[in-house]
């Protein structure tokens, strides 16, 4: 889980701190789901850091997910 958690932490490094046991719990699962729609599209929970890091939003990387990442039209 170390890997979601530093996705959490560069979508939005305060916001991982300021929440309830049961948002977290929540927010946890949300990132497994994307980690999984990435591994499927062959993208890495490290590629997807690096992504937000460079300034990607978490809507612009969710888009990215779902079109699929072969296609960068």
């Amino acid at each position: 889980m170390t890997q979601n958690h530093d996705l959490l932490a560069a979508a939005s490094p305060d916001l991982v701190d300021s929440l309830t046991p049961e948002q977290r719990e929540a927010l946890e699962s949300a990132v497994a789901k994307i980690v999984a729609l990435g591994a499927r599209n062959g993208i890495t929970p490290d590629q997807m850091i690096e992504m937000l890091k460079s300034g990607l939003t978490v809507r612009e990387l969710l888009e990215y997910l779902t079109r699929g990442a072969g296609d960068v039209s």
